[in-house]
Order: structure tokens, then C-alpha cells, then sequence
């Protein structure tokens, strides 16, 4: 079964799988279609993470760490010098070091079994011979456009072909990007300096993988990535600086794998990122409810809606004072002892404030609360479109660019769930040799010192990246994600309050109404807040949003279908019965299987 943000990528993915691939392959294949066909949600100068299980390992779930850290250039003094009190939204100051494409070919030298040329055939198929052009890939080149012509003209040779904007449903191609794959595949083919033609080791398709990810960090594309960086181009800031990326943190960076953390939920395992992640707050926020009954976590109720908009306001309350690449006491904020007292602040009102909580020995860290643009400088340049990403849904339920997802199991239990992100055709100028642009992420690093996400080069930004696995009697039975920035968790807690609690089947989880809060910091540019804030689809219901109302939730309606893309993929593990589920939002994410 595959599921994604896209019908192309599940396509792709389904179609290895029915060649003979494995989860790992296809997924692989799916994510690179994904850069192809939703250039708006993601991109390869972007990041990813996933988890994974093995069907040789079926009961340890496994995080494929694909965010980069921050470029050695990148400390608060220079930004400071810069005249800058936020890292920008956009522009290639904010670019980490890239790590995506990194990520997806350790993993398929490690747990595929396809050539790399085999998994790349689809997106470069779809880069040079073209796909359908997504109406919102318009939408968020027309809100940009003034930027691409005055500022950024490689973006406008791109993007606007021609001097316009495709019509949705045109044929559209990235023949730069196609040959930039390409060009990874061939690397892949030739042997490494001193190994004979003939040599085992110019045969093997690990060594062919690792000659392709040798290629992109130190050859070609790091070249061109570096160049364009430090070339002055215009950010978010309304100025023109240039980035700091250089050619050693490209070739330094290594994707990898990390243990997955995790929590107990109903006779259920739920694994996630560690908290250099926003991942963990899911899990701070199901142990919070774990000591409610049953009737509290109805996400469709009054009741259950205001006790888990107040859960993951003190979860998120204590991701942005402890969460971080740094020493995070996770082990303590996940303890029943800590959670049993967050659970006590869960009263029959709606808070406006920001509550971490109390860690032994540590003081937790309160960011500015901005509820406004910090300066009318910064305010111009949103309104011209710069630094337009995430979040999915601005405040006022407004539809933002924001990321993807991909799941994906196959015949013999294999399991990965994976986001991937950044690199927006909207983050920075577009790299015309290479078909893509750098990402944004350091834009989720404070530039005051002493916070648990302080800009530090070499250290990884707090990404908002976060999807999630689900364990049951020691072996992996969903994976499953959303798009979304902050909400990416908050839209994930309700699909698993509903099918472990509430006895839905994953697609009916997926289409029932949700909501979010947005009363705490934002993860990204210009970092503001909504005290007591909650965002929700009308099909709640009156009843239910009038509720919440009386109860002092500062309610935003966004809609009848806007919030949430998830997907997900579940595996009975007792008869190898497969299921999958897609968001009918947007009329964009597919699931297929057989």
C-alpha cells in the first residue's frame, strides 16, 4: 500500500512495489517525484525525516535523520551584523545545510533493494517529459511573482516561462532537475578513483549509491548550491544579503539514523523524531490525555475538542522552552509524574497564556510573544510575498505553502513513514543548472542566546518535520503524516484518539472535522502567536464551535475541508491484511494498494 500528497508519487511508489521493490525503494521513488510535482511543499535543498520499520525488525522503529545543520557561517554575530532580529523567512540566510536527497539514498543503500537508476526514472521522467501543473503551484508563484521579476530572475526563467504563470492542469517541466538526477545516476555508474572497472567493489550497488551521494555533497550540485548562496539576493527582511553556505559543510554532512522516541498510549506505541524535532510534543501530549477518560478525547465534542486543544497548548508550551539539538531532559517530560501535573492546569476555560513547565535544575526558556509583525519593515515584505511558507493555514484560515508526506508498507511488513520538506520554489532564488533552490529552515532558530534553539553552527534547527509510527504487541502497524508546519502533530493527534479510541477506520479519521491551536510561538517567520487561539473546520458543528466559544477559545473557522493532508498506511500484523487512507482536501493525495 502507498499513500501520499500527490496521486504522481503514489503512483510511482505503487508501481515499484508491484515491480518486485520494497518500501524502502519505494518510497524513495515516490519522495523524488514529490520534488517534481509539488515543487511549492518541498524540494532537494530542503530536508526530510522519517521513521521506519523493518520487516526484519518489526518492533524497533527506527528515525532516518535527514535535517541539516546549520552552515559554520551561520552564528548570531553575523546575523546580528546583518541588521537582523529574526533569521529571514526566506532567502538563502535561512538555507541549513541541505539534507533530503542525502537522507533518501542512505536509505535506499541501506534497505532498498533497486538500482538508483531504476527509483530515479519516474521523477526524471516527469522533470523532462512533464506532469500537470498543480493549481496551487500557481497560486503560490502568483503571490510571489513581483519577487521572481524584480529580484529573483533565475526563479522567473524557471517558474514563469515565458513571463507567466502556467495554467493548472498544463504540461510543465524541470529539465534542469532532470538533468541534475541524471547526472547523479551516471556518477553512480563510474568507479571511484583507484577501483579498477572490474574490481567487486565497482560492481556494487552500495558502492554505486555512495558514489551518487559522494556527487551531491561534493561535486557538482555543492558547487552550484554554494554559489548561488553567496550571491546577494533579496530575503524577507525587505534587504539583500548573502548566505553563508560553503563547500566544507556540504561535504561534512552525512544523513543517518537515530532511535526513535517513543510512548505508551492505550496499548499502543507511538514513535517520533527525538526532540531536535517537534515530534515529541505528540507524545507529551498523549500522556497528558492518557489519564482522561474516554469521553474527554472525542475530538467531534465540546469536551473533547477544549481538552485537547488545552493538552497540546501546555505540550507546545514546553517545545518551545526545552525543545532543541541539545541536551533535552525528554525522559522527565514524558514521565507519568510531570504529565500528571500538566494534566491538573486543564481546567473548564480556555488558558491565554503560555505555561511550560517546571524541569529540576532547568529554567525554561519564554521566547518573545510577538502577536504582530516585529517591524513595519518586516511587515512590508510579507505583504509582498516574501518568506511565504509554512504555516499550512495562516491565522485567519488562509491557505499557506507548506510540506509533504509519503507512507508506505509493503508484502512482507517493511514500514516507513516520511515527511519531506523545504527547498520551496518560494525559499530562494532558484539555481538554474540545478532545477531548485535552498531551503528555510534556520528560520525555526531564535537569534537570542541561551534559548534550546539558539542559531549554532553545526546544530540542527528545531524542525517542524514529524511523522509518525505506531506499534501495537511489538510490531509496526501504521505509519501515517500530514503536511503543516505546527500543525503537522496537532492534526495527527486526532487520527489517533479516533482509531485507538474511537474505533474509526483510518480513511473515515482522516475526513472527520479537526482543528489546531495557535496560541503559541509559531516555528517560523515572523514567529508570532494568537493567546487562546484555535482554528476549526465548520463541519464541527455549531453546537460544538459555540462550545468552545463560551469556554474562551478565540475561535478562527477555516472552512468546511481545509485543514489536514494526512495519509496513512496500516498493516494488520495477525493476517498481513494491508489498508490505506488519503486526504480528499484539495483533491490532491491518493492511496492505492492491492
Amino acid at each position: 500500500m502507498s499513500a501520499s500528497t500527490h496521486w504522481l508519487a503514489t503512483a510511482a511508489a505503487q508501481a515499484v512495489l508491484e515491480r518486485g521493490g520494497n518500501a524502502f525503494d519505494a518510497a524513495t521513488a515516490g519522495a523524488f517525484v514529490l520534488h517534481v510535482v509539488e515543487p511549492h511543499l518541498n524540494g532537494p535543498g530542503g530536508d526530510m525525516t522519517a521513521v521506519f520499520a523493518t520487516a526484519a525488525e518489526p518492533g524497533i522503529p527506527v528515525v532516518l535523520m535527514g535535517q541539516g545543520p546549520a552552515p559554520a557561517g551561520a552564528t548570531v554575530d553575523h546575523y546580528r551584523a546583518e541588521g537582523l532580529d529574526l533569521v529571514p523567512g526566506s532567502g538563502a540566510l535561512a538555507a541549513a545545510v541541505p539534507a533530503a536527497v542525502d537522507a533518501w539514498l542512505l536509505l535506499l543503500r541501506d534497505h532498498g533493494t533497486w538500482e538508483l537508476g531504476e527509483v530515479l526514472e519516474f521523477a526524471i521522467g516527469y522533470a523532462r517529459d512533464g506532469h500537470p501543473m498543480l493549481g496551487r503551484v500557481g497560486t503560490t508563484i502568483a503571490a510571489v511573482a513581483e519577487l521572481f521579476r524584480t529580484h529573483w530572475p533565475t526563479s522567473a526563467e524557471l517558474w514563469m516561462p515565458g513571463g507567466r504563470i502556467p495554467a493548472e492542469g498544463e504540461l510543465v517541466r524541470n529539465p534542469a532537475y532532470a538533468r541534475t538526477l541524471q547526472r547523479l545516476v551516471d556518477a553512480g555508474a563510474t568507479p571511484p578513483a583507484g577501483i579498477p572497472d572490474e574490481s567487486p567493489a565497482s560492481r556494487s550497488r552500495v558502492a554505486r549509491i555512495d558514489a551518487a551521494r559522494r556527487e551531491w555533497r561534493g561535486g557538482f550540485a555543492a558547487d552550484a548550491m554554494v554559489k548561488s548562496a553567496r550571491t546577494p539576493h533579496r530575503h524577507s527582511s525587505g534587504k539583500d544579503h548573502r548566505g553563508v553556505l560553503a563547500l566544507e559543510d556540504l561535504a561534512g554532512f552525512e544523513a543517518g539514523y537515530e532511535p526513535a522516541a517513543t510512548v505508551e498510549f492505550r496499548g499502543h506505541t507511538i514513535a517520533k523524531t527525538g526532540p531536535w524535532g517537534q515530534g515529541p510534543a505528540l507524545l507529551q501530549a498523549l500522556a497528558i490525555l492518557e489519564g482522561f477518560a474516554d469521553r474527554y478525547l472525542d475530538p467531534s465534542t465540546e469536551l473533547g475538542a477544549h481538552t485537547i486543544l488545552e493538552a497540546q497548548k501546555l505540550a507546545l508550551a514546553d517545545r518551545e522552552a526545552y525543545y532543541g539539538d541539545t541536551d533535552v531532559p525528554l525522559e522527565y517530560l514524558l514521565s507519568a509524574e510531570y504529565c500528571a501535573g500538566r494534566r491538573a492546569l486543564i481546567g473548564e476555560r480556555a488558558s491565554h497564556q503560555l505555561r511550560p513547565g517546571s524541569v529540576p535544575g532547568r529554567v525554561p526558556y519564554m521566547p518573545v510573544l510577538r502577536t504582530g509583525y516585529p517591524t513595519p519593515a518586516l511587515a512590508g515584505a510579507r505583504a509582498a510575498g516574501f518568506g511565504v511558507g509554512e504555516p499550512t493555514v495562516a491565522p485567519s484560515g488562509e491557505t499557506r505553502g507548506d510540506t509533504c508526506h509519503i507512507d508506505v508498507v509493503d508484502r512482507w511488513g517493511n514500514m516507513v513513514s516520511a515527511t519531506p520538506s523545504g527547498g520551496w520554489l518560494q525559499s530562494s532564488p532558484a539555481i538554474p543548472e540545478l532545477g531548485f533552490c535552498l531551503g528555510t529552515r534556520l528560520q525555526m532558530t531564535w537569534l537570542e542566546p541561551g534559548t534550546p534553539s539558539t542559531l549554532t553552527p553545526g546544530k540542527r534547527p528545531r524542525t517542524t518535520l514529524t511523522p509518525t509510527l505506531v506499534l501495537r504487541d511489538g510490531r509496526a502497524v501504521t505509519a501515517l503524516g500530514s503536511p503543516g508546519g505546527d500543525q503537522q502533530d496537532q492534526w495527527q493527534l486526532p487520527y489517533l484518539l479516533r482509531t485507538i479510541v474511537g474505533g474509526y477506520t483510518p480513511q473515515q479519521a482522516i475526513d472527520a472535522p479537526t482543528f489546531h491551536t495557535t496560541s503559541m510561538p509559531g516555528s517560523f517567520w515572523p514567529r508570532t502567536w494568537e493567546p487562546g487561539g484555535a482554528v476549526v473546520e465548520d463541519r464541527l458543528g455549531e453546537d460544538v464551535i459555540a462550545g468552545l466559544e463560551r469556554r474562551g477559545h478565540v475561535v478562527t473557522r477555516a472552512g468546511g475541508w481545509t485543514l489536514g493532508r494526512l495519509s496513512a498506511v496500516i498493516r494488520d500484523p495477525s493476517t498481513g491484511v494491508l489498508q490505506a487512507a488519503a486526504n480528499p482536501r484539495g483533491a490532491q493525495g491518493y492511496a492505492a494498494g492491492r
